[in-house]
């Protein structure tokens, strides 16, 4: 036997016995988790410090109103933060002249949420299939158009006329509203789509139903989610509008009844209560629309400081 092939075996023989030490390494994604918690407590200090400086503003707004309600001018018209509390209190504990404020509540949030989902609904349906026939869409162009081009509280009072002071009325009002901000980006939405997909699409075997509802839908989600936002704050607007036009109950009552006893501060409260409504509103169709566009990257300029 050869002398290095002995050496080799030996030292064969000799790791086997042995084994050579397993070098420990550093744990795994410790950087990762240093960065990942700087980043979340950078980004606790920034909405600290948004919220922060929104509490400032409010309150710097509500001291000043306060203090020239008391000093300069008369809040007989413009009223005062503290007595529009008191009316808040008063209409939440003892209720209001129509009944309890819970039920005026219920009233035009009822009348709110059904124009806002047939509104919606119909918006989304007819924006699509317009914006995908271009025979259909020039042919109800001009009657759309003037629909649209009529003011809304002549509307109202005709829906009043048409289906009484009833719930109907206030939400064909709220319906109208709603229905036109939703179809313009749902009929946009539709027609911004990439056409390379669709070619692609049909080259594959794709029939137009099936295009329409893997293609189409999923490209004008945003437009049609954008145009949601601002959508149930119209509904509430009709709610309201119906309201005012003819009503048995309903916010829109209960502030046309503060105007004509010149209750400024029921006015406000009245005002309040709609804003905490239609904010609620909007915080959760923003949760629904994380939870819908998933799939989309976020924006290149999402956490640029300006």
């Amino acid at each position: 036997m050869r002398p290095d092939t002995e050496a080799t075996e030996a030292g064969a023989m000799v790791r086997e016995i042995v084994p050579s030490p397993v070098p420990s390494p550093a744990a795994p994604g410790d950087g990762e988790r240093a960065a990942v918690a700087r980043m979340r407590a950078a980004g606790l200090r920034r909405v600290l410090g948004i919220n922060g400086v929104r509490v400032l503003l409010v309150a710097a707004w509500l001291g000043s109103w306060e203090l020239a309600a008391r000093h300069w001018i008369d809040p007989f018209y413009y009223s005062m933060p503290s007595k529009i509390w008191e009316r808040l209190v008063d209409w939440f504990t003892d209720g209001t002249s129509q009944g309890s404020i819970w039920e005026q509540i219920s009233y035009t949030l009822q009348e709110a949420a059904a124009g806002f989902a047939l509104g919606a609904a119909g918006g989304v349906v007819l924006g699509i299939l317009l914006g995908r026939s271009r025979f259909l869409s020039d042919v109800c162009a001009p009657f759309i158009k003037a629909v649209n081009a009529i003011p809304r509280i002549i509307l109202a009072s005709l829906f009043v006329i048409w289906f009484g002071l009833g719930m109907q009325s206030k939400i064909a009002t709220a319906f109208v509203l709603v229905f036109f901000a939703v179809f313009f980006n749902a009929f946009q939405g539709a027609r911004e789509v990439d056409r390379n997909l669709v070619n692609n699409a049909r080259i594959l075997g794709a029939g137009r139903l099936q295009v329409l509802w893997t293609i189409v839908v999923p490209s004008a989600t945003s437009w049609i989610l954008a145009s949601l936002h601002s959508a149930f704050g119209f509904a509430i607007i009709g709610a309201i509008v119906g309201e005012y036009s003819g009503a048995d109950k309903g916010l829109g009552l209960l502030i046309n009844h503060s105007q004509g006893t010149f209750d400024s501060a029921g006015i406000y409260a009245g005002m309040i209560i709609i804003t905490v409504l239609a904010l609620l509103a909007e915080w959760l169709l923003t949760l629904l629309e994380g939870r819908l566009l998933r799939w989309r990257p976020p924006a290149s300029g999402h956490d640029v400081q300006i």
